[in-house]
């Protein structure tokens, strides 16, 4: 009986380190994959590809139905060289994130991630441009739903860096009485 109650003490130990374990890879894997489409489609954005150029266009014409003509323009606040900025940003923050001790820029790089996609995904809703702006079967919109979905499970696997960061925001905005 004693040798029953060991080895499945033994077994729920070996099961808990092997999923430890590949929870540990999980945050690795979200870095790597958001990363590797964040630099991927830097290529497009910033050598001015037509399909980019389209999608700009196109956001620009639209803003430019209620008087924001420019806002998307290449020289414009939300060009495709800000979005771009901003992918390569999140991309790099993800990446040293990797790092043990940088585990704060990971969650830092998620909350750019966020932000980024969701813009992506409200324009492709919610905007003249659709989710098949590139005939390419919506590969675009579900490339950005994809990242969204993992940069949100990110900055919930990071929670606590989050929070420390929330905190340092805080004392820096909030003087100590």
């Amino acid at each position: 009986m004693q040798a029953e109650i060991t080895a499945d003490a033994t077994v729920a130990t070996t099961s808990k380190s092997i999923l430890s374990r590949v929870k540990s890879f999980v945050p690795v894997g979200i870095a790597l994959f958001t990363s590797a489409i964040f630099l991927d489609s830097l290529r497009y954005k910033f050598t001015n590809h037509p399909n980019t150029q389209e999608i700009f266009g196109r956001l620009d014409g639209w803003a430019a139905s209620f008087g924001a003509e420019g806002l998307f323009a290449q020289t414009g606040l939300f060009s495709q060289y800000t979005i771009g900025t901003a992918e390569l940003i999140a991309s790099s923050l993800l990446l040293i994130g990797l790092l043990p001790q940088s585990r704060r820029l990971q969650a830092l790089g998620s909350a750019v991630a966020v932000a980024v996609m969701t813009g992506a995904i409200s324009f492709h809703l919610f905007t003249p441009l659709g989710i098949d702006p590139n005939n390419d079967g919506g590969g675009l919109f579900v490339a950005a739903v994809i990242v969204w979905t993992l940069s949100v499970t990110m900055l919930i696997l990071r929670r606590k860096e989050v929070a420390a960061i929330a905190q340092g925001v805080a004392k820096v905005l909030v003087p100590a009485r």
